[in-house]
């Protein structure tokens, strides 16, 4: 089944164009590494797919549902697309933002309007899975960048997102951290999530990778084809 699909998509900001004339596909349970330069707009391409930002030009459907300005003012549907995909922000600090850890994994969960055994259940779970609970009481902002990222990872995790987002997660980490994330995200491949991995990391991308797009590549493919198809006319 595919869940992404973008055709000829292009945004810029004023008048720099960050994405020209992308177009990708993504199926269910794929692993698939986005590749490129800083600037050449991997991070406004995620957050495209996030619904945070809105192409000026083509078309993204999410498991064929249009994802656009208009459809996003639903907010019924804004939030079924938040609740599929968890998005991981290359500082995650930036979405941190409750008094405490424990508050801070509980929120997504308590959007979805669980009961309370639910919401505490599904919190008690992430502090097992990602080996944080000495962490429950502790205030985000006091936290290294690796207790952070694990941090983020669990409030996304928490409402069981079909989807993993991540721009550039070993940035910032240690060795020791960068290897934790690694096997985390070989976990989830295996437990057959679908994931989409901003890296300039080679050992991550050939080992969560199971197909590669390269954002200058792409965008340069269809520029070529529409200069080739002028000059025929």
């Amino acid at each position: 089944m595919r869940i992404i699909d973008l055709k000829d998509i292009c945004f810029a900001y004023d008048e720099t164009a960050a994405i020209s004339h992308l177009s990708m596909q993504i199926e269910e349970k794929e692993s698939v590494i986005l590749k490129g330069p800083n600037g050449c707009g991997k991070s406004t391409l995620l957050q495209i797919i996030n619904g945070l930002l809105f192409p000026q030009r083509g078309e993204y459907l999410f498991m064929n549902a249009a994802v656009n300005k208009k459809t996003m003012t639903d907010q019924k549907f804004s939030k079924q697309l938040h609740q599929k995909i968890g998005y991981l922000f290359q500082n995650a600090e930036v979405q941190l933002f409750s008094n405490n850890v424990e508050d801070e994994i509980a929120f997504g969960v308590l959007q979805m309007q669980k009961s309370d055994a639910e919401v505490k259940s599904r919190v008690e779970d992430m502090f097992r899975l990602l080996d944080i609970e000495k962490l429950r009481y502790r205030a985000p902002y006091h936290l290294s960048g690796g207790e952070k990222k694990k941090v983020a990872l669990a409030s996304i995790l928490a409402v069981n997102p079909q989807i993993l987002i991540l721009d550039e997660p070993l940035s910032g980490l240690d060795q020791k951290s960068q290897e934790w994330m690694t096997d985390f995200l070989l976990q989830m491949k295996a437990a057959g999530k679908t994931l989409l991995i901003a890296t300039h990391n080679e050992i991550l991308a050939k080992q969560i990778g199971d197909r590669e797009f390269l954002m200058e590549e792409m965008q340069r493919e269809k520029e070529t084809e529409e200069k080739a198809a002028g000059e025929k006319v």
